[in-house]
């Protein structure tokens, strides 16, 4: 296909690469595709992330210093450029206004201030520096009175190296007038009973607003569209999960699980139990999410399932994200399921090819009534006789396409999701849509509350001190890192060197082990099992840790730049404590000073209460920070906010549920386009298949 411009491509597509648009070379569609821009339609929908106001300027003395602001000022004079030593060229001008004056200066700019002319006011964007008696500016941007009147907002766009928001809006710009390209997926009659705008004139409208009020009219047309197809996603995959269930269970009574541990389980996992067993009774398949804070027993309320299940004469499926976690698994359930004759196997990739074929066999020929595994359990080969129930662990770990793989090895199973990520009630209905929930709110009688403490580096000798006697009184301690190698900017600790130059330096005569994500698994498997055992004093660790690993003789927790982690997951660190009779201490190490950091940091040696945590969490830092890397399996939002958005939310969640009420698949004409952009918002995250 010859490269084109937007001059003379006449069949301009929403799926039209950008690289045909004039001005856009290879070099700027490689940066634009480092943004996901890819397409014509990509870069319609690549919304500001704020607007430059020019319609509301400030005087000069008035300009907020070292901020980016816009200053309205006369041209006093202009005195003329001059070159600099080393070639550097400088143009300057004074500015003013009745009460100040502004020195302005452009390096290398020798038309900026040529085109500007003496007694004319203009609008300069910029940062300001210096003090009351004198001002400047450097490199502005300028606009005249005509232009703002035409375009008082200026789009300021999320950006990559070498693609500034300025060649963004310009690129943007030349598309707004061919903005009907995008196909409207709301139907007319929605629009029109939520009174929102077409999806051209809301496109046009968040690019270049005329004022406030068109902006957040094409911000509310925009969100609710995504919301609504985001909500039509999740609905319909829900609508997939319950079928008939391939595996109808009886309804049993708990109580001989119950009664064959050795301790009371606690009110909430009893609840927990009775919620997920009447759910195996049912006709439908179960798919439910069991949530729990740090210690709060879900391993407990999964086993009572799993025998259940197994007491039905059905095979069970535990899938957990890491080898560690699945042999800790399959330890702790063969203790409680082997009274009862059942018999627990375990499946991981690093199995000898021996081995394997015989748990293989196992599991295909009904001589396993549990497999235990890690998302070896999800490859081909492994044939379950009758599996009824699956249960994920540390649901944040797997998307929605892994859940359906797991699902795809027998006929609707039942299926448990397991997160030890608290999620305020709200956002989880959200973004477990498809799930039913239960939330396990209450400790095991006798758990201490881990006793944190922030503190800085220069305390970190100190630290190690109080390490070393709690050693010598016989417990371990975890030291966690965020890097596993030195960086370019030497600003993180990274495990290895600190392993080497402080962690042994300071605990000389102590047994020092290290652990990371790049190990081989059996290297992990044996540190792991070395700290379990005792046999090591500390361990110097990466996050690797941070999910489920059960060793109640360790009792202190440090966490170096803390500030790097988002507080649920530090929330999920400290949480590796605590888990014996003896007093557990959790130290953030951080030498950032700044106030929102150290607000975080003190936020969370305050509470215990992971639920709590985590809605600090999601409003201070967002959903993005808060799932990291779109692991929770769904689609990335372009314009709405989870937190700020919520009564858009439940405008879109109700008609989404009477839109797949009355055409559940949305195979109805009217719904075409809704259909298509639910199945690539949802292909875009990998959750649909």
């Amino acid at each position: 296909m010859p490269a084109q411009t937007t001059e003379t491509h006449t069949t301009l597509t929403p799926d039209t690469p950008v690289r045909y648009l004039k001005g856009v070379g290879p070099k700027t569609a490689e940066r634009f595709e480092k943004l996901g821009i890819v397409t014509l339609a990509d870069l319609l929908c690549h919304y500001p992330r704020r607007y430059m106001d020019f319609s509301k300027p400030y005087s000069i003395a008035e300009a907020p210093c070292d901020t980016e602001c816009v200053v309205k000022a006369e041209v006093f004079a202009k005195p003329g450029g001059r070159i600099l030593p080393g070639g550097r060229r400088m143009e300057r001008i004074t500015a003013g206004d009745d009460v100040s004056s502004l020195e302005i200066t452009w390096f290398n700019n020798p038309y900026a201030a040529q085109k500007l002319e003496l007694g004319q006011a203009y609008y300069f964007q910029g940062i300001v520096t210096g003090g009351m008696l004198r001002r400047q500016m450097v490199n502005p941007q300028v606009r005249t009175e005509a232009q703002i009147t035409a375009a008082p907002f200026e789009a300021v766009y999320p950006q990559t190296d070498g693609l500034s928001s300025s060649v963004i809006a310009r690129c943007v710009r030349q598309l707004l007038p061919h903005a009907e390209l995008l196909p409207d997926p709301l139907p007319p009659e929605m629009r029109q009973k939520y009174r929102l705008l077409s999806k051209a004139e809301a496109v046009r409208a968040i690019h270049c607003p005329e004022s406030e009020e068109a902006a957040f009219a094409a911000r509310r047309r925009l969100i609710y569209e995504e919301l609504l197809i985001l909500q039509l996603g999740i609905g319909r995959m829900k609508n997939r999960g319950s079928a008939a269930t391939g595996a109808p269970m009886q309804l049993l009574d708990p109580q001989p699980f119950w009664d064959a541990l050795p301790f009371a389980p606690t009110g909430a996992q009893r609840r927990a139990v009775t919620e997920i067993l009447t759910d195996m009774a049912g006709g439908q398949s179960m798919n439910r999410l069991l949530q729990g804070d740090v210690g709060s027993g879900k391993t407990l309320v999964a086993a009572a399932a799993i025998w259940a299940c197994i007491r039905s004469g059905y095979q069970a499926a535990l899938l957990a994200p890491t080898e560690i976690l699945a042999s800790q698994h399959a330890e702790n359930l063969n203790r409680m399921l082997a009274p009862f004759g059942m018999r627990v196997a375990l499946l991981t990739g690093g199995m000898k090819a021996a081995a394997r074929r015989t748990t293989l066999a196992a599991i295909r020929n009904d001589e396993a009534d549990l497999v235990v595994g890690t998302h070896a359990i999800l490859s081909e080969g492994v044939a379950f006789a009758r599996l009824g129930l699956a249960v994920v662990d540390e649901q944040h770990r797997f998307g929605v396409r892994q859940r359906g793989l797991l699902a795809e090895k027998a006929e609707n199973p039942h299926l448990l999701v397991m997160s030890a990520t608290p999620i305020p009630r709200t956002l989880g209905l959200l973004l477990y849509g498809d799930l039913d929930i239960s939330i396990l709110d209450e400790l095991p009688p006798g758990r201490k509350p881990v006793k944190t403490r922030c503190i800085t580096g220069k305390k970190r000798r100190d630290l190690y001190g109080f390490l070393d006697r709690e050693i010598n009184a016989g417990r371990q301690v975890y030291i966690v890192c965020p890097a596993i190698e030195d960086t370019p900017d030497g600003g993180l600790n990274a495990v290895k060197t600190y392993y080497e130059d402080i962690a042994k330096a300071l605990l000389p005569d102590r047994r020092v082990g290290l652990m990371h994500g790049k190990l081989k698994p059996k290297e992990k498997a044996a540190v792991m099992e070395d700290f379990k055992a005792g046999q090591l004093d500390a361990l110097v660790s990466t996050t690797v840790i941070e999910v489920g690993v059960d060793v109640p003789n360790a009792t202190v927790m440090v966490i170096e730049n803390a500030e790097r982690y988002g507080l649920s997951a530090l929330h999920q660190l400290r949480g590796r404590v605590g888990r014996g009779a003896a007093e557990s201490w959790c130290f953030l190490v951080s030498d950032n000073t700044s106030e929102p950091v150290q607000k975080r940091l003190r936020f969370l040696c305050a509470t215990a209460d992971g639920f709590a945590v985590a809605q600090y969490d999601l409003e201070t830092r967002g959903p993005g920070d808060f799932f990291g890397s779109r692991q929770h399996g769904l689609p990335t939002l372009q314009i709405a906010d989870l937190m700020n958005d919520t009564r858009t939310l439940h405008a879109a969640q109700s008609e989404a549920a009477a839109l797949l009420a009355a055409d559940p698949l949305l195979t109805a004409p009217d719904h075409a386009l809704l259909a298509a952009q639910v199945e690539q918002m949802f292909e875009k995250a990998g959750a649909m298949n």
